[in-house]
């Protein structure tokens, strides 16, 4: 088995210590936005100020499911709010509630436009709240201590997480006399899972949800194990054929030079690493990582993709050699420096996003024999085995389909459930395991063609294209249906006898 099969086995397993095994994964990193430095500022009125953010810290329950002496153990839980377009207390305006996910609440908010943009016209309150075990939402007192083991550990999970959100958003709804508010709860690629699952197993508390991104069928194989890494090939070879064929080739070659004497070396000085190569891996892990955000990622108006495919085809026009070809993909990615760091996409929180996901999120992406990637299927025994090996405990690839649904998911929703967005982007990825079909009147598919990863609920700007603009403006005419729809029947029922 060649390295890059090795690498991409088993997806979730990213990055280990040099106490775990030996053995390394890789998985495309979910989340909303990139956490690289291409993300561009925009430049827009709307974005909030730090002074128009007031942060405050509930005291949560650590087990909202156990009634053990222990789960009633609490810690500080951040949210924050933005007052300023809020009709007010006992007036029914609604409240947006963001979904923090994988990562530190304070990125986020700086990346997050939607609520913002639209409070004015929904005078809605914003309520914006921190994932447990990220950001600064960290039980038992610090991240050495939550981080510990598998019995610290074991609480963070997606039910866990939804049950927060519920805590916070009631508690918020009495302190702010919001008890005839309507709630719509927002989130991306994970968080937009949570916001899915949490319209079905929490509707009394929100109206409606807007699931960006969200690849709630990318687990059991519901979705094809090959989905992701297709359509990363499909964006690349649609851009260019020849990028995507310089790419496709470059494996075989970086192994064949790995091969020779000084191998890694060599490759250690053209790719101009900051620290010698050790394995091909490393060296592959961080070309797949390069290749995957600029997919997955493929905002305007830079589009990274052709950003790379640039860079590779002008050096191609040079006669270079392959690799050469491929280093000045890099290169025009990420900048030209004095070196590169071939870490650089193994971000901090992936201990917190290690766990989940050899616990309940198990989603097995695989590569096939039809993508620019050479064929690595999803070995389950072998994501077992190095879970276990990790954590001391067995993912529950089920366990997802199990608790909240996935198969025949239109033959169940269409009468069970309601008011929910699926937002895709077709050129993002994790569209190969997103909803992109109406399920029913109520719980709709909202793709882009051109769309990317959550590229709907980032911050307006005036230079989208004019599919985004309407994307947007066919979500927000929804969930103005679902309020309207709200308030007509909170004064229906205003005057009757409650149940």
């Amino acid at each position: 088995m060649s390295s890059i099969q090795l690498l991409l086995s088993v997806f979730f397993l990213i990055i280990f210590s040099s106490c775990l095994p030996t053995t390394q994964y890789k998985i495309p990193r979910l989340g909303a936005f990139p956490k690289n430095i291409h993300r561009a500022e925009p430049q827009t009125s709307s974005k909030s100020s730090s002074r128009d953010l007031v942060t405050f810290y509930y005291t949560q329950t650590l087990d909202h499911f156990n009634y053990k002496p222990e789960s009633y153990t609490t810690f500080r839980q951040r949210y924050v709010i933005d007052f300023r377009s809020w009709g007010g207390a006992n007036t029914s305006a609604p409240l947006f509630v963001f979904f923090g996910a994988e990562e530190d609440l304070d990125d986020d908010l700086d990346a997050i436009g939607f609520l913002s943009d639209n409070a004015p016209r929904f005078k809605a309150l914003l309520i914006y709240i921190e994932h447990r075990y990220y950001g600064k939402s960290i039980p038992f007192g610090s991240r050495k201590e939550a981080l510990k083991n598998a019995e610290t550990l074991g609480y963070l999970n997606s039910a866990q997480a939804m049950a927060d959100y519920a805590a916070v958003i009631m508690h918020l709804k009495k302190k702010y006399s919001a008890k005839n508010s309507p709630v719509i709860v927002i989130g991306g690629s994970y968080g937009g899972m949570l916001t899915s699952w949490f319209r079905l197993k929490y509707p009394h508390i929100a109206l409606g949800a807007l699931a960006s991104s969200a690849p709630i069928l990318y687990f059991d194989d519901i979705a094809p194990q090959e989905g992701y890494y297709s359509i990363v090939t499909k964006d690349f070879k649609e851009t260019s054929e020849s990028c995507y064929n310089t790419i496709r080739e470059s494996w075989g070659e970086i192994e064949k030079i790995a091969s020779k004497p000084n191998g890694l070396s060599i490759l250690s000085k053209k790719f101009k690493t900051c620290y010698p190569l050790n394995r091909t891996f490393e060296l592959e892990d961080f070309l797949d990582s390069i290749y995957a955000e600029a997919a997955q990622y493929d905002y305007p108006p830079e589009f990274p993709v052709s950003i790379v495919c640039g860079g590779i085809n002008k050096a191609s026009a040079a006669r270079t050699d392959i690799l050469d070809r491929i280093f000045s993909g890099v290169v025009a990615y990420l900048g030209n420096r004095s070196c590169y760091d071939m870490n650089e996409f193994n971000y901090p929180d992936t201990d917190e996003w290690r766990w989940q996901t050899c616990s309940e999120l198990v989603m097995p992406i695989g590569h096939e024999n039809n993508s620019m990637f050479p064929p690595a299927p999803f070995n389950l025994k072998n994501y077992i085995k190095d879970c276990k090996s990790l954590f001391g405990v067995l993912p529950q690839p089920r366990w997802i389909t199990t608790y909240y649904g996935g198969h025949d998911l239109k033959l169940i929703l269409q009468r069970f459930g309601s008011n929910i967005i699926f937002s895709n982007g077709l050129r993002d990825p994790y569209s190969s395991g997103g909803v992109l079909n109406n399920i029913s009147d109520s719980i709709v598919a909202v793709s882009a063609v051109n769309g990317s990863h959550c590229l709907d609920i980032q911050r307006a700007s005036p230079g989208d294209p004019h599919w985004l603009v309407i994307q947007r403006k066919i979500e927000l005419k929804i969930i103005e249906g679902w309020i309207s729809k709200y308030y007509t029947d909170l004064l229906e029922f205003k005057d009757q006898t409650p149940f």
